[in-house]
């Protein structure tokens, strides 16, 4: 809340403070569409408590993509720790991808392709329970 010289609410200033909250709280589990018109990046950590087929990740996706013409091909890059990892689930939860950081990569992960409609789900997770890194993840239409 916005205060003036005598302690009172300024009232004009809180809608704007509350537009500024909401777009901070959507904004962190945001779905992003095709076609991409800039590339999208995502910060966070990696890892979680939730074991996969492609190492431990968190209970949310970092991001969810939703492919809408019939083929579009997409990049998906991770820099992070040396052990992380890109899990990419289907709308099913079947799992369309799995990418590991290995010892030459110095962290870096990618991968790229052409992709059906959609709705995809990708978490930067971690090849062993307990390890985390800060992580950006982007995503590029070619």
């Amino acid at each position: 809340m916005s205060w003036d010289i005598n302690n009172r609410i300024n009232w004009k200033a809180i809608p704007a403070a509350l537009a500024m909250v909401v777009t901070i709280a959507t904004s962190a589990y945001s779905q992003v569409q095709t076609p991409l018109q800039t590339e999208t990046v995502v910060r966070g950590t990696s890892g979680g408590t939730q074991a996969s087929a492609c190492g431990f990740i968190a209970g949310r996706p970092s991001q969810t993509v939703r492919v809408t013409e019939t083929f579009t091909r997409l990049r998906f890059r991770v820099q992070g720790g040396g052990s992380s990892t890109l899990l990419i689930l289907g709308g099913d939860g079947s799992v369309k991808g799995c990418v590991r950081a290995d010892n030459f990569s110095n962290g870096g992960i990618e991968t790229a392709g052409a992709w059906e409609r959609g709705t995809y789900s990708l978490y930067v997770g971690e090849q062993e329970r307990g390890n985390s890194s800060p992580f950006t993840l982007s995503i590029v239409q070619n």
